[in-house]
């Protein structure tokens, strides 16, 4: 035990660290990495408050899951197995530590998982191993496995991850305050009191489903209005052309002027974790800063894009149509375009920041858990209107994304497809 430190913090007001583990781990350089990575990415060219880190958010889920824990404790509840409360506290503070810069559009590029890199930090030669190896010659490996969801005891894993989480609960209220949006806002504090240990489950009282509705509505609208944004997706969609051109140039022996190690790495496969250790969202700044004077025209255009934001255009279409695509090659193709790098069909599909559905397939992801007064369970959507309403909608677009000067400087073909979006 340490002194108790605390953190101001604009969400949960103080974040309480009681446990010298705990003080230690924040303090260690892989963990501090997380304050020169976002938490929503490239958000902040759609919403411009939307500057908040890794590190903040990986504070607050260590604050909820402890704020969980105590109330457990307080209750003496049976289910609860007091003796995973350290290793739940640890597992919540670095279930993000392997987080890249602009992670998503990086890791569907080039193949990586920040999950499998969160237990290579926390298995691997690091501060954060010294750290948890202190505890017992084990732990390492069961924070781990609570992280990569192959922890035996699943009530452990379900606090860090599951449909009704600390990691969802912290980042709904925290990225709805900094896109300054008020659908992500619900009554945590209601929610924290009927939640259960139940059986080896996280589950919730009958009479807190009404809390958890509101939780459910807040998810779903942040999903439609922040997380998949046309904005945010132009500005995802342009940096991965970045990385897949700059990829296709390294493939094919293109002299680059500027490639940092763990640049060259990555896209060797390479990385050890020291390279992630300097892979980060000011590194790849400085990257597409110097990208954007190449010689390649192509990379330097889109990273200048990117930089500028000088976002890609989009338009909504009915459904997944070949023929129209072949049109907009064939338009960007006259106007001076590479069509691999300057054209994509999207569509919502990230679940990562999904809506919430009773069957999702995956056992990492339990469905929310009712507990009546019989000590019956029942999922929440059997008993809740508003939640079948909501679960498993498909009501995304598909969006076309090309540049904004293809109608501009384009000929014959772009004037035809232009009749053909925008004409009544």
């Amino acid at each position: 035990m340490i002194e108790e430190k605390v953190f101001k913090d604009p969400v949960h007001k103080y974040i309480y660290v009681q446990d010298r583990t705990v003080w230690d781990l924040i303090n260690t350089r892989e963990f501090q990495r997380l304050r020169r990575i976002r938490q929503l990415g490239t958000s902040f060219l759609t919403f411009h408050g939307a500057e908040h880190s890794r590190f903040s958010h990986s504070l607050g889920v260590y604050e909820i899951t402890r704020k969980i824990i105590s109330q457990f404790e307080r209750n003496s509840y049976a289910d609860w197995p007091e003796e995973e409360r350290l290793l739940c506290l640890c597992a919540a503070l670095l279930h993000d530590v392997g987080h890249g810069p602009f992670s998503h559009s990086i890791e569907k590029v080039f193949g990586t998982n920040h999950e499998n890199w969160s237990c290579r930090i926390i298995l691997g030669d690091s501060e954060v191993n010294q750290v948890l190896s202190r505890v017992s010659p084990t732990f390492a490996h069961d924070v781990a496995g609570v992280i990569c969801k192959t922890y035996r005891k699943e009530i452990v894993t379900s606090l860090v991850s599951s449909q009704l989480d600390a990691d969802r609960m912290d980042y709904l209220l925290r990225d709805a305050y900094f896109t300054g949006v008020n659908y992500g806002t619900f009554d945590l504090e209601r929610i924290l009191r009927v939640v259960r240990p139940y059986r080896g489950k996280i589950v919730v009282k009958e009479s807190g489903m009404h809390a958890v509705e509101d939780y459910l509505m807040s998810r779903y609208q942040m999903y439609w209005q922040v997380y998949f944004h046309p904005v945010t997706r132009s500005a995802e969609i342009l940096l991965g052309k970045v990385l897949e051109c700059a990829k296709a140039l390294f493939e094919d022996g293109y002299p680059f002027t500027f490639m940092p190690e763990p640049i060259l790495h990555l896209f060797q496969g390479k990385l050890s974790l020291q390279d992630y250790f300097l892979l980060d969202e000011s590194l790849m700044q400085t990257v597409l800063m110097y990208w954007s004077l190449e010689k390649d025209p192509v990379l330097a255009d889109l990273s200048g894009r990117f930089l500028h934001r000088r976002l890609f255009k989009f338009s909504a279409v009915e459904e997944w149509d070949k023929e129209l695509l072949t049109e907009f090659r064939d338009a960007l193709e006259e106007a001076g375009f590479d069509a691999d790098y300057y054209l994509e069909l999207d569509f919502p599909s990230d679940q990562s920041y999904d809506v919430y559905r009773p069957d999702t397939g995956k056992e990492d992801k339990q469905p929310i858990l009712l507990l009546d007064g019989q000590d019956k369970l029942t999922e929440i959507s059997a008993r809740s209107e508003i939640v079948r309403s909501i679960s498993g909608i498909h009501m995304g677009q598909h969006r076309i994304y090309y540049p904004a000067e293809l109608f501009e400087r384009g000929g014959g073909k772009a004037a035809a497809l232009q009749r053909k979006l925008f004409d009544a």
